[in-house]
């Protein structure tokens, strides 16, 4: 992406969070009465020193890690597998919650314009998340495209306001408006201060998703990657502390049925135009905010699943190269948060520091491991700003855990938890499983000569039609003049002529089994192999090699990487060739003994089976291995 494009697609979540961050920590300081709103300004500084400092931490991430540093990578390269997970916890949490919240304080945007919609709130809420869910499940480039434009709208409407605010007060001297009489519900303490802080710290969330998303820049890419954050971290600042002052000198206070933003922008342009842009953009930026994380969540689950830490499903890309599983589980866990919380962003803001800074403090601390261990050019100064960045994200983490903690910080807490738990024992059971199927020299006897008759096929290593839609056709099966009848007519076993394919995924003891019980039928056999790209294709060649080459085997590349469709196109069109031939399909299947764990294993062999079971004269036929 470009810089132009890069910036309003990855900066989104961390400019929109302008709108509900400083009422977030309004909301708590106003609790307090008159002698809590003076603390605004202090504590507001401090959040932007704050953001000032993670940014600069940020940019010694991304020139570290120039192919994509999130915190999970971070974590785990330099802290352990532990911290790594916890780290992947608080990220999974950040980005569930950064959709409940955006989608939630983009529905207030909304109602606070038109109050007649207030009561459907939820339902509108739902209907976005749904619409995004469309958009992204179409391809992340598209949804990025999107994107922009509501941005940078945003960033005009929200910069011509604090222009007017600013200008207007410049016209009192500066001096404050004198807001409404506030009655104290709390004492002023330094637990509320706190509160306040950690409640207004919320505006930095999304300021990781640039250092994510390295790759996806132009080269040279970690360089325009550290000038887009740059710029992002420039705009936030300037927005968070800008909308503070004109709160401040506005003399404006929270309210239950209209947001603080709409409150500003009606006190400065009425309700005209520039009043209907400032919401619509806010509204947009708000409910698109969201895309950030179902950019960033399925990627950050993939790499779970890549390390078996996680289903491996979600490793998988749809047709449109988006991780379709992840961004489906991420609208379904987001929608329950919303729906569960009657969609009100302020039920919601308690749950979101802690997963924020759980991984700011856990990637930070990481770099200052890196750091320590490389000590290249500079790494004193990097050092520096990543150890202070790792500090003062501890701060925030533990001043959100104990002042949050009964307004439902605890739920997060516990989700970091129960994600630990899970994690750790699909890992468990990825390791057992793997060591169950793992071939060892000394338990297998490789054949020496070739085990099945053959026939003609095509050279071995030919690679196929790289689109799925047009598999190349077989013709090293072709005979001339072998015709037969499509009808299943057979009806003696003399009539019946055999061709035995097996689908291979990679070569372990369920393979094995599956190619033994083909060999041990004494037909042709030919091994088919479905390889998502060079590398796998290059990994299972090795394999074969290994093994001894001694069936003829068919690969085919798909790099759309749809598995079911290459497999089920190239049988039909051999039967299109052989009619006169019955194939039959041999699938080895992963059966597991405790049936909770099935869901943890690839359900192609059910899949290809319903896909060709409309097939003439195809069977199919499962061999099971149990582990």
């Amino acid at each position: 992406m470009r810089k132009l494009i890069a910036l309003p697609v990855l900066s989104a979540d961390a400019l929109s969070s302008v709108a509900y961050g400083p009422e977030a920590m309004l909301a708590v300081l106003v609790l307090a009465g008159t002698a809590g709103l003076g603390y605004s300004i202090p504590i507001a500084a401090t959040i932007v020193f704050l953001m000032l400092a993670i940014g600069v931490s940020y940019r010694q991430t991304i020139r570290a890690y120039p192919h994509g540093g999130g915190s999970y990578i971070v974590a785990s390269d330099n802290l352990g597998r532990v911290p790594g997970l916890m780290a992947a916890a608080g990220l999974m949490t950040d980005y569930i919650l950064t959709v409940a919240v955006s989608i939630a304080a983009g529905v207030a945007a909304i109602t606070s314009a038109l109050p007649s919609l207030a009561s459907s709130s939820v339902l509108i809420g739902v209907a976005a998340i749904v619409v995004l869910l469309a958009c992204n499940l179409r391809g992340i480039r598209q949804a990025g495209a999107i994107f922009a434009a509501p941005t940078y709208a945003f960033v005009i409407a929200m910069l011509a306001l604090i222009a007017v605010g600013l200008s207007d007060a410049a016209d009192r001297g500066f001096h404050p408006v004198p807001h409404p009489p506030v009655n104290a519900t709390e004492g002023l303490g330094i637990l509320l201060v706190m509160r306040a802080f950690a409640s207004g710290a919320t505006a930095m969330t999304g300021i990781e998703a640039i250092s994510n998303a390295v790759p996806a820049f132009k080269p040279v890419e970690w360089r325009n990657a550290r000038t887009t954050l740059t710029w992002m971290i420039v705009l936030l600042i300037a927005l968070f502390a800008g909308t503070i002052a004109i709160v401040h000198f506005s003399g404006i206070l929270p309210r239950s049925d209209e947001t603080v933003l709409s409150q500003l922008a009606h006190l400065n342009y009425g309700s005209g135009m520039m009043y209907v842009f400032t919401q619509a953009a806010t509204a947009a930026v708000l409910l698109l905010a969201a895309n950030t994380a179902f950019n960033d969540f399925p990627r950050v689950l993939s790499l779970l699943a890549r390390d078996d830490h996680a289903p491996r499903l979600f490793a998988r890309m749809g047709d449109r190269l988006a991780f379709s599983n992840g961004i489906i589980l991420l609208s379904l866990a987001a929608g329950l948060v919303y729906v569960a919380f009657d969609g009100r962003t302020a039920s919601l803001i308690p749950l979101y520091a802690v997963g924020v800074f759980l991984a700011f403090t856990l990637s930070q601390a990481g770099m200052v491991v890196h750091w320590w261990r490389l000590r290249d050019h500079h790494w004193r100064k990097s050092l520096l700003f990543n150890a202070m960045g790792a500090v003062l994200s501890a701060v925030v983490l533990i001043t959100a855990g104990i002042t949050k903690f009964t307004e439902g910080a605890w739920v997060a807490l516990v989700a970091v938890a129960l994600f630990l738990f899970v994690t750790t024992r699909i890992r468990r059971h990825y390791d057992t499983v793997a060591a169950a199927l793992r071939l060892q020299r000394h338990s297998i006897e490789l054949p020496r000569r070739t085990i099945a008759p053959r026939v003609d096929v095509p050279p071995q290593g030919v690679e196929s039609s790289s689109d799925p839609r047009h598999p190349r056709d077989p013709q090293a099966f072709a005979r001339t003049g072998a015709a037969g009848e499509s009808e299943e007519a057979e009806e003696v076993p003399e009539e019946i002529r055999h061709f035995t394919l097996v689908l291979i995924e990679t070569l372990d003891r369920a393979g094995m089994r599956a190619l033994a019980y083909a060999a041990s039928l004494q037909q042709p056999v030919l091994v088919i192999h479905v390889s998502t790209g060079v590398d796998e294709a290059e990994r299972f060649r090795g394999q074969w090699r290994l093994w001894g080459d001694h069936l003829p085997l068919q690969e085919l590349v798909s790099p759309y990487r749809a598995v079911i469709a290459p497999l089920v196109n190239y049988i039909e069109a051999l039967h299109h060739q052989r009619p006169d031939l019955t194939l039959t399909v041999i699938l080895p299947e992963i059966v597991m003994c405790q049936r909770r764990y099935s869901a943890l294993h690839s359900r192609t062999a059910a899949r290809l089976r319903r896909a060709l079971r409309p097939l003439r004269k195809v069977v199919v036929t499962t061999v099971p291995f149990h582990v």
